[in-house]
């Protein structure tokens, strides 16, 4: 008992952050409640909240929530989602985010990031930001502090896309309803920042976009499982030991309601449910990363990082118009 009492001060805190952070996003919708939770957490986990009777909960709402609530998702998602955006939607997606890894693992190797960091940022940006990040951090034993530091800078570079796409989307792509989903959907990093970028410029994009944000998001065990034996085989130039790739039991859970809502299609109050659940807790494990994350340890990498947020921002807005052009125009 007394395991779990000790939990309850840094979950308490966490949840605290979360709701004033849904309560917030209410009156900055642009901004959305991950955004603030994480922006808040680091606020007032850096002024006034550093007491290590904390440290317990918000390291289990970390990691556990954000695990709970990428298994969740599958609920809220079908394999017909390919049907819906084409062929050619699909394979845009899939050419988009091979660009994104790729751009990220080589650019944050020039830029001198350790693998693991490299893996979280291409991971995070080419598939759905902190539910991915959370899902490959096991599995290539990254540290607290990496994944802390790589959530907070996909969600800060993924806030300024949102808030930016409004405004340049019909330049990039023209005025057509799907391909501004495409671009949004296809390169956006949070189910929320789709959702808040698109609602800015009408009810049919945001149908697009989540769509092609769907797909990304179905991706993600693939994209775990190669990261998983990429680091595998890292590892093994050092030890010489052959571990095999264990996939997560939450990206496992999140493929099998996927399966079963593809084949019998779950009750829509189901879906709508755990959509909402899943919503909630990935927005206090935000609160705990933020409560968590050191920023005079972040600040100390700032322009490096800034440089490597921005950068792989770049080739993604830049590749997604590139295939858009060339594939569904």
């Amino acid at each position: 008992m007394n395991k779990y009492l000790k939990l309850l001060p840094g979950i308490g805190l966490s949840l605290i952050i979360a709701i004033i952070s849904q309560l917030l996003a209410r009156v900055v919708p642009s901004l959305g409640a991950a955004t603030i939770a994480i922006l808040l957490g680091i606020l007032v986990g850096n002024l006034w909240f550093h007491q290590p009777i904390l440290a317990t909960g918000t390291k289990f709402a970390e990691s556990k929530f954000l695990e709970v609530s990428v298994m969740l998702l599958g609920i809220t998602l079908t394999f017909q989602t390919i049907e819906k955006i084409g062929w050619t939607g699909a394979i845009f997606i899939v050419l988009q985010m091979t660009l994104t890894i790729i751009w990220a693992m080589w650019f944050g190797k020039w830029l001198r990031f350790k693998q693991q960091e490299r893996q979280l940022m291409a991971g995070g940006n080419a598939v759905c930001g902190s539910s991915a990040i959370a899902s490959i951090a096991p599995v290539i034993e990254a540290s607290e502090t990496q994944v802390g530091t790589i959530i907070t800078i996909v969600n800060l570079m993924g806030t300024v896309l949102m808030l930016t796409y409004p405004l340049i989307a019909t330049f990039l792509v023209g005025p057509s309803q799907l391909l501004q989903g495409a671009l949004i959907g296809g390169t956006l990093q949070s189910v929320g920042q789709v959702i808040a970028s698109a609602s800015m410029i009408s009810p049919e994009v945001v149908t697009y976009a989540t769509l092609f944000k769907i797909m990304r998001i179905i991706m993600l065990v693939p994209v775990v499982l190669i990261f998983g034996a990429q680091h595998q085989r890292a590892a093994q130039t050092t030890t010489q030991q052959t571990k095999k790739v264990l996939v997560p039991w939450y990206v496992i859970g999140f493929f099998v309601f996927c399966i079963i809502n593809s084949v019998l299609a779950f009750p829509q109050w189901l879906s709508t449910g755990a959509h909402d659940v899943s919503s909630w807790l990935e927005i206090i494990a935000l609160a705990a990363i933020g409560l968590r994350l050191n920023l005079k340890a972040f600040l100390a990498e700032g322009k490096q990082l800034a440089i490597y947020g921005l950068g792989v921002l770049a080739v993604q807005i830049i590749g997604a118009t590139v295939l858009i052009h060339l594939l569904l125009h």
